[in-house]
């Protein structure tokens, strides 16, 4: 995968030591849940001719209105060059603009247009009722999954990803 920017991803020791029979059962399961989770979005995205990272650039965008460009590029781990392309395309097509700082005309600031908004929006009612459906099981905690799901982020990442989520949701609340 050239988009992978593996300068920023080093590989790290693992902090337990591993068991001594791979967890396949809940290897597969994530493979299968994420194919799916994706996939709803990505028949959408399809007949824009977008794929999964115009949608993560616009959800990002969408939820952390007037990021820097450095700053999506520290979350999705990908190449400037794959940036820059999929930022083309949703900046040409009118999904995203780009503005210069305020303080520093170097500075390039993202938000998503109307159009972008509505896109991100309708992905997110997608994914939102896939994962409502599934928290509707019973014996499913909202708590305990995203605990899980914190669980398996890199520590070091942790703190930074739940100030990333915690702050968007906080800045939506306020507006």
């Amino acid at each position: 995968m050239t988009d992978i920017n593996s300068e920023l991803v080093p590989l790290r020791p693992v902090a337990t030591a591993p068991a001594k029979n791979p967890a396949y059962d809940l290897i597969e399961l994530l493979f299968f849940a994420y194919r799916d989770f994706v996939g709803d979005a990505d028949e959408v995205l399809m007949h824009f001719g977008f794929g999964r990272a115009h949608h993560r650039v616009l959800h990002f965008v969408k939820r952390n209105p007037g990021m820097k460009v450095a700053e999506l590029l520290d979350i999705l781990r990908i190449t400037k060059q794959s940036l820059g392309r999929v930022l083309k395309q949703l900046i040409d097509e009118g999904f995203v603009e780009q503005k210069e700082g305020a303080t520093d005309r170097r500075q390039r600031l993202l938000f998503v247009t109307s159009k972008g908004d509505a896109l991100a929006m309708r992905l997110a009612h997608l994914q939102s009722t896939r994962l409502a459906r599934a928290l509707a099981e019973p014996g499913v905690d909202r708590h305990m999954v995203r605990r899980f799901l914190t669980g398996m982020l890199d520590p070091a990442e942790r703190e930074n990803v739940l100030r990333l989520i915690d702050g968007a949701d906080l800045g939506r609340r306020r507006a």
